[in-house]
């Protein structure tokens, strides 16, 4: 693999950068980049194509955004990451920042790492151990070519700056070893913000952190996101982590994205089956489309029908997969109408929720929530209740699901 540092960089190109479509502050497009390695070569002895650890990625960040690459190991998003970084040299594709172009393929531009600018934590913080709180944040500023290095006054002062904004400002002297897990983590994001970079990468920083605490530094470093204004890529793996902390999100697939959106979005109205799996837990029904009335359509299943209200254009007679969110499902031990195994919308028009009738055949206590197990003849549904209602196993429930929760996923 070509060392990224060593490249060249077409300087004529970057006096005159082409700007990325819109406000964009980062732009990405047309991304790709296959490794060498024992598994390519078998695939092209046997006449197979190279597999592609980033494929044709494509997206842009608004100033301002936490914009997280979403995904299950292998999929990419780290190289993706460390391409805009420059610690990876891609096969083909354009990057820019703010307007400046760091990669271009076809003009042969790749902007070394150490002078991207760029703001990066790693999943291992990386911190310089026999070096005090103060001398890790300053060190990046104090390897600065020396016509951009500011001097020992503005080191301190910008230094001071983002302790102060990073809580860290009492730390200063102290050693970097005698940190705690969330203080090593926020150590390393000072580093990064103290050259002042118009885009901070961030690569699972909270993965080695205890689960307590990385919940709570997931709103500690949305706050610090936010209040600096500062414009972020983030790479995990952790949905929960990627719903609660990003403006967007896009989710990738064998080195592909395959839906990019608010989290709200994604995780309400995912566009296939893969995102919607992924992305928190979900009952997957399938069905065939048995009718459509304006935006809503009638599903018929081998439990009974359900209607669907919004989701993608899909015909008659087309095979569907629906999907439904634990916490979308709702359960009645009273009788509510409708029979076992149908559906009791009523019409078309009517606004009445989809209602089955099964029986609870499991519970589990989570604390916070109640899962139960609902058995609708050859069909289970996963429910998530408040920890107030509790059905024991064997009971006879109603099933109630608002046809605006449906999620229609085309086959």
């Amino acid at each position: 693999m070509t060392d990224p540092m060593s490249s060249t960089v077409d300087t004529a190109a970057l006096d005159h950068p082409d700007r990325p479509a819109g406000n964009a502050m980062l732009a990405v497009s047309g991304l790709c980049k296959t490794y060498s390695g024992e598994k390519q070569r078998r695939r092209r002895a046997a006449g197979l194509s190279a597999v592609a650890a980033v494929d044709e990625v494509s997206f842009e960040v608004a100033p301002g955004e936490l914009f997280t690459l979403l995904g299950p190991s292998g999929c990419g998003k780290t190289t993706t990451l460390r391409s805009v970084a420059g610690l990876e040299r891609p096969d083909g594709g354009t990057i820019s920042v703010g307007g400046r172009v760091l990669y271009d393929a076809g003009r042969r531009v790749n902007v070394p790492a150490n002078r991207r600018r760029l703001g990066m934590v790693f999943q291992s913080y990386a911190i310089w151990p026999h070096l005090s709180v103060f001398a890790n944040v300053a060190f990046p500023l104090q390897v600065l070519p020396r016509r951009e290095r500011p001097g020992k006054q503005g080191i301190e002062q910008r230094v001071g700056r983002v302790l102060e904004a990073t809580e860290l400002g009492h730390l200063a002297d102290r050693p970097a070893t005698k940190l705690s897990g969330g203080q090593q983590q926020r150590l390393a994001l000072a580093r990064a913000l103290v050259v002042e970079p118009k885009l901070v990468l961030l690569d699972e920083p909270l993965s080695n952190l205890d689960a307590k605490l990385r919940e709570s530094m997931r709103f500690e470093l949305k706050r610090l996101q936010r209040e600096l204004g500062l414009t972020a890529v983030y790479v995990t793996h952790d949905q929960s982590e990627a719903l609660a902390m990003s403006s967007r999100i896009a989710v990738m697939q064998a080195g592909r994205i395959v839906q990019v959106g608010k989290p709200r979005d994604v995780y309400e109205h995912p566009n296939c089956a893969f995102v919607a799996d992924f992305i928190g837990i979900t009952n997957f029904i399938a069905g065939t489309v048995a009718a459509i009335d304006g935006d809503r359509c009638r599903v018929q299943t081998v439990d009974g029908d359900l209607w669907v209200a919004g989701g993608p254009p899909v015909a008659v007679g087309a095979t569907v997969t629906l999907s439904i969110r634990p916490e979308a499902i709702s359960l009645r031990t009273s009788p509510a109408g409708g029979s076992a195994g149908g559906a009791g919308t009523g019409s078309a028009g009517g606004t009445a929720p989809n209602r089955l009738r099964g029986t609870v055949v499991n519970r589990a206590f989570l604390g916070d929530s109640v899962d139960h197990v609902v058995a609708i003849g050859k069909t289970e549904l996963r429910n998530r209740s408040n920890p107030a209602q509790s059905i024991a196993p064997g009971t006879e429930v109603t099933v109630l699901v608002d046809p605006d929760k449906v999620a229609l996923v085309p086959e």
